[in-house]
């Protein structure tokens, strides 16, 4: 028997608080974007304002891996409160920053909390129902995310017009205390599976490096440009610590990232796929608000409004494509057809001009939104569901680490190549990435057919 069924009505409170914290999450990751010029103007610092947002990216991404392994060993519910809580401190200490240092500080700290939040939460799903129902809730899950990703901004607007900035950050604490509630009353408790000893902290550190690395190249790449002697010298550490991290691994009693886990085709190509899928995905949400902006003249909240068919595809393919994999037989044409509808999109929206018909944008950009939003949580759950069920958190934490990079090096590049001329560039940004795209569709058409084994089955 599984959470999902009547005689475990607990499920419904216990996704309610998952989804309260994914929201907070994934809106914390967008919603300074149109609140940074007050923030700026108000604490001072116009030169560091890039670290407001890249703080919290690098303590987000930089920690999946161990937040993942941490959940596996600790057990995910006393971690996930711990997160959440985390979260909610972070975020009142945002609210309340005094000088851009403080406000950095708390967003790495917010960021550092919101990541354990977002792969603890996916992680719990696969706890919480059986592989074959998995989809269907990750999907769920993966349109709030896309959803928020395009809300953020939005609610930062208002916040910052009608309030004040720190109400971007302060509104998270009442909503927040609701999950933690919600949560503590309704998520199962697990017992811890191994000992703390054993956890690998030298290989986490090493990868938090890495991810560092990595982070500091896609947010500053841009501004210091991708050949200088600073991005280069972050290139090279990042490959430095990817080396070591192998035998590091192969070492550990528990390995934060179990290199068995790339014995499995299926686990690497579904994180390569989110890679991929990532790099299109915030490639569209990010930039398209923008080209409507400064091309079409609209304001923030209007950007937001002609964004709906996107965002009423991705909701409505995410919901769509989480039923469809229930048969794991269908992992495979879903991810293969979601990628191809993301190749589609790109290439029509590559074809954007200012005197577009109204009707030939909304189909554009519902066939983008459908496409983007049949593929992360399909390829989470493919993941998830080809490991036992004791590596479920780090397998999460190999995707979820994955699609993370590939938002980061999307946005960096995207941005690169359009430049500061958006009316003339955004059509051949569009287009530079379909390669990239069409190279992602012939791996998700790689994948084995997989049926999830009994040791990955909640319970079992």
């Amino acid at each position: 028997m599984t959470l999902d069924t009547p005689a475990r009505p607990a499920v419904r409170p216990a996704m309610a608080a998952l989804f309260l914290a994914v929201l907070l999450a994934a809106l914390d990751q967008t919603i300074v974007a149109t609140a940074l010029p007050k923030i700026a103007a108000d604490l001072g610092g116009f030169r560091d304002i890039a670290w407001i947002t890249a703080s919290y990216l690098l303590a987000s991404t930089a920690a999946t891996p161990l937040w993942g392994k941490l959940g596996d060993l600790l057990g995910r519910k006393r971690l996930y409160l711990f997160a959440t809580t985390a979260f909610l401190l972070a975020s009142a200490l945002c609210g309340l920053a005094q000088d851009l240092p403080q406000l950095v500080a708390a967003r790495a700290l917010q960021g550092l909390a919101g990541g354990g939040m977002i792969v603890l939460t996916f992680a719990l799903v696969g706890d919480l129902v059986e592989p074959t129902e998995r989809g269907r809730y990750q999907g769920r899950f993966g349109s709030v995310y896309g959803v928020a990703s395009i809300a953020g901004p939005l609610l930062g607007g208002l916040f910052t017009d009608h309030l004040s900035w720190r109400w971007a950050f302060l509104v998270n604490v009442p909503v927040g205390l609701i999950a933690v509630v919600l949560a503590a009353r309704a998520l199962p408790a697990a017992p811890r599976r191994k000992a703390v000893a054993r956890i690998d902290y030298p290989g986490a550190l090493l990868l938090a490096g890495a991810a560092t690395a990595l982070v500091l190249i896609t947010s500053f790449g841009p501004r210091w440009g991708w050949t200088a002697p600073g991005t280069l010298a972050l290139a090279v550490a990042a490959i430095a610590l990817v080396a070591l991290v192998i035998p590091v691994e192969r070492r550990a009693a528990a390995p934060v990232l179990p290199l068995t886990m790339f014995a499995s085709r299926t686990v690497v190509i579904a994180a390569l796929v989110g890679f991929i899928a990532n790099v299109a995905m915030f490639s569209v949400l990010v930039y398209l608000p923008t080209y409507l902006q400064v091309v079409d003249g609209v304001s923030a909240t209007l950007s937001g409004v002609h964004l709906l068919p996107l965002v009423l595809g991705l909701v409505v393919s995410q919901s769509l494509a989480g039923r469809w994999v229930a048969n794991p037989a269908r992992v495979r044409p879903v991810l293969v057809t979601g990628m191809a509808l993301n190749v589609a999109g790109l290439l029509l929206l590559s074809t954007l001009t200012p005197g577009l018909p109204q009707l030939a944008v909304i189909g554009y950009f519902a066939v983008t939104g459908i496409g983007i939003g049949m593929v992360p949580m399909v390829a989470l759950t493919a993941a998830q569901n080809a490991v036992p069920a004791a590596d479920i958190g780090a397998a999460s934490a190999v995707v979820t680490f994955a699609r993370s990079i590939g938002a980061a090096f999307g946005v960096a590049v995207f941005g690169t190549l359009l430049g500061t001329d958006v009316a003339g560039h955004i059509g051949g940004a569009f287009l530079a990435i379909v390669p990239v795209v069409v190279a992602g569709t012939v791996l998700a058409g790689l994948l084995r057919r997989h049926s999830a084994s009994a040791a990955n089955i909640p319970g079992s």
